[in-house]
């Protein structure tokens, strides 16, 4: 198991915050990021590894393809990530192979954020695959946010432009909701009825009562 640890981890508290596809999870990390929470995105920060470490890009061109390319003047940039995306989900190898190699990037690219933070009661770790990376480990407490699977297919489908197929297929390789509530500390619900806000503002209460 990989080392997440940060020297400031026993400093600022951090909070995991998690849910499959179409949950809502980012929705739910803006409205703690409104409170005055800062918020890490390691979804987002999964989007520019690929620019800023060549090594990264070789690998995935040598083991996906190489039309995975972007290219500017003559030379390799970037990846294109929904092409990588729809190779990777059907091969459950090239998945694990490509999370050894980002993984480790991201936390690194982690741990140099929480050392840039003014004093906060606790920070946001928002990612999809937060147990399944095993990032989990570095947190105090985990929120998770969960939704019906049909509804979490809808969002999908209309945010990515995914079919249902292939939003299905990624579905499967993340935890389900019930896996992922059995491992948390707190729980928002995001059905198509629900009211994210309250639920958020109970939480970051208690985690402040909690963290003093």
């Amino acid at each position: 198991m990989e080392d997440f640890s940060t020297s400031k981890a026993d400093v600022v508290p951090i909070i995991g915050l998690t849910g499959g596809l179409g949950s809502g999870k980012t929705t739910v990390g803006q409205i703690f990021e409104s409170l005055g929470i800062p918020r890490w995105d390691a979804d987002a920060a999964g989007h520019t590894v690929y620019r800023m470490h060549a090594d990264l890009r070789n690998q995935v061109l040598e083991r996906f393809g190489q039309d995975l390319a972007v290219m500017e003047a003559g030379h390799c940039v970037d990846i294109h990530r929904a092409l990588l995306g729809e190779r990777v989900f059907q091969d459950s190898e090239g998945l694990a192979a490509l999370n050894q190699w980002v993984h480790p990037l991201i936390r690194d690219a982690f741990k140099t954020w929480i050392q840039s933070l003014s004093p906060s009661p606790y920070v946001i770790r928002e990612a999809a695959i937060l147990f399944e990376s095993g990032a989990h480990l570095d947190c105090h407490q985990v929120i998770t946010v969960s939704a019906p699977v049909p509804l979490r297919l809808e969002r999908a489908m209309t945010r990515s432009g995914l079919t249902q197929e292939k939003a299905s297929l990624r579905m499967e390789h993340q935890w389900t909701d019930a896996q992922r509530e059995d491992c948390a500390q707190h729980r928002i619900d995001n059905g198509s009825k629900d009211l994210l806000i309250p639920q958020a503002m109970a939480i970051h209460a208690t985690l402040l009562e909690q963290l003093q």
